[in-house]
C-alpha cells in the first residue's frame, strides 16, 4: 500500500510535527486498539480515536500497525562502528542506521576491556549523545550498558578473560562521572567476591544490575537477585545451564518472576524450541528481545574485529576465527530487533502484539527507561513504527517526523 501523496509532502514541511495516523491496529500502554487514529502532537503521542480527530491532517496507513518504536538493550554496534571504537562519530553512524531499521532508542553496549578504554568508551557515547541534537535524526541514545568487565573466564564467550575482575563500585562511580550519568545497567557474573554488596550499591545507585558470562549456581543466582539483580544477559548464552539436579542461572532466570530475561532471537544464538521454553517458564513480560548486535550488523559477509578478537562473518552467523584459522564459537549477531519481533512470530512463540512489547516496553521497562521511550502512551516522544501486515517496518517516526521510509 503507497502513503498517500500529501504524507509524503508533509515530511518536507519542517516545522509540522503534529497529525493524526489512521490504521487498522495500535498497539497501545495495556491493549490493543483498532481500526482508528492516533494523533501527534508537536512531536509527542496524544490521544486514541475511533473517529477522525478535527483539525489534524490524516497519514493513510489502512493495513498497518502503529507500534511503539524498538528499544535495544544490548547492541555493541552496527553498520561498521562499534561502542569501543571510542569514537563518538562512529557511534552517531550507527545510531542513524539503526533508525533506518525501526530502532528508534539504544543503550550502546560496551565489552570486557582494559578500564582505561572502557572509560574512553564512556566518554565517547557521552559526546554522541550531545552531538544528536545537531546531527540529523538518529536512534535515541538512552544510556549505556557496560557488559562486563566483571565476569569469569569459564563462560566468558566472546569477551576477554585478561580483563575480567571483581565487581568495583569505585569503576562504576568513576565511568558514571565520565559518561554524565549515563549508565543504566551494568552487568556481573554473580559467583565474584562482592557480588552481592555490588548489586545493593549499584541499585542504590539506579544502576540496574544483570547477571551474565556466569557458571553461577541457582542458589548464586538467587542471592544476586535479592541483593538487587533483575535481568540476565542473552538467557542460556555464556551461562550456566539448566540441569534437574543442578538448574545453574538458566534455572534461575526462569523461576524468579521479578526479573527480565534478555533473548537473542535470530534462531542461532538460541533454538526457537528453548526460545518458547524460556517464554513459556516467565511469561513474554519478562523477556526481552536484544539484538546483541556487533559492528557487522548490517554489513557484507566477511572480517571484522569485535574488541580483541577477530570473527568472520558468513551467512549471517559472526564467529570467532580461531588461530589455527578456523571458526569457533559465535561471538554475537547481524540481528535487528526488527528480524527478532518477525522470528518469535513465525515460531509460533508469541502473538505478534505480545513480540512488538518484547521488542518495545519491556526492554525499555528493563533497563530503566520506561518513562522516554518503549512505548505510545500520551505525552511521550512519538517516536513509532508503521508495520506491514507481515511486521516488516515500513516506515518510522522520530518525535513525529517520518524518517524512513521503505
Amino acid at each position: 500500500m503507497e502513503v498517500l501523496i500529501k504524507h509524503l509532502c508533509w515530511r518536507g514541511r519542517k516545522h509540522m510535527n503534529s497529525f493524526a495516523v489512521h490504521a487498522h491496529t495500535f498497539v497501545l500502554p495495556g491493549s490493543l486498539a483498532g481500526p482508528g487514529y492516533l494523533s501527534v502532537v508537536d512531536g509527542t503521542i496524544g490521544s486514541w480515536s475511533p473517529t477522525p480527530p478535527q483539525g489534524f491532517e490524516i497519514v493513510e496507513q489502512l493495513d498497518a500497525w502503529v507500534a511503539p518504536g524498538y528499544v535495544d538493550i544490548h547492541i555493541h554496534g552496527f553498520s561498521g562502528h562499534d561502542v569501543m571504537d571510542c569514537d563518538a562519530e562512529g557511534v552517531l553512524i550507527a545510531a542513524q542506521k539503526l533508525l533506518q531499521a525501526g530502532t528508534t532508542s539504544w543503550t550502546p553496549t560496551t565489552l570486557t576491556q582494559p578500564q582505561d578504554e572502557i572509560e574512553q568508551a564512556c566518554k565517547c557515547v557521552a559526546q554522541a549523545k550531545k552531538k544528536q541534537a545537531e546531527s540529523g535524526y538518529s536512534s535515541r541514545i538512552q544510556g549505556i550498558f557496560l557488559e562486563g568487565p566483571f565476569f569469569v573466564a569459564d563462560r566468558a564467550g566472546a569477551q576477554n578473560p585478561r580483563n575480567m575482575l571483581d565487581p568495583n563500585i569505585a569503576l562504576i562511580n568513576r565511568w558514571q562521572q565520565v559518561s554524565d550519568g549515563l549508565i543504566t545497567r551494568c552487568s556481573l557474573a554473580p559467583e565474584r567476591s562482592g557480588s552481592e554488596t555490588f548489586c545493593a550499591q549499584a541499585t542504590e545507585m539506579g544502576v540496574v544490575c544483570s547477571l551474565g558470562h556466569s557458571n553461577a549456581t541457582y542458589e548464586q543466582g538467587l542471592a544476586a537477585v535479592a541483593a538487587g539483580a533483575r535481568v540476565f544477559v542473552h538467557t542460556y548464552n555464556a551461562m550456566s545451564g539448566l540441569l534437574h539436579r543442578s538448574p545453574g542461572l538458566v534455572g534461575c532466570a526462569m523461576a524468579t518472576p521479578t526479573t527480565t530475561a534478555e533473548l537473542i532471537c535470530d534462531g542461532l544464538h538460541v533454538a526457537p524450541g528453548a526460545v518458547a521454553a524460556l517464554v513459556a517458564a516467565k511469561g513474554w513480560e519478562h523477556v526481552a528481545l536484544v539484538s546483541d548486535c556487533l559492528r557487522c550488523g548490517g554489513m557484507p559477509e566477511g572480517d571484522y574485529m569485535l574488541g580483541d578478537f577477530p570473527i568472520r562473518v558468513t551467512e549471517g552467523v559472526a564467529r570467532l576465527i580461531q588461530e589455527d584459522g578456523t571458526l569457533g564459537n559465535i561471538a554475537g549477531s547481524t540481528l535487528t530487533l526488527a528480524r527478532a519481533v518477525q522470528n518469535v512470530v513465525a515460531w509460533g512463540v508469541a502473538s505478534p502484539e505480545q513480540a512488538i512489547r518484547m521488542a518495545s516496553e519491556v526492554p525499555a521497562r528493563a533497563a530503566g527507561i520506561e518513562k522516554s521511550c518503549g512505548s505510545l502512551r500520551t505525552g511521550m516522544p512519538a517516536d513509532f513504527n508503521i508495520l506491514a501486515p507481515d511486521l516488516s517496518v515500513r516506515s518510522t517516526y522520530l518525535a513525529g517526523r517520518l524518517v524512513t521510509e521503505q
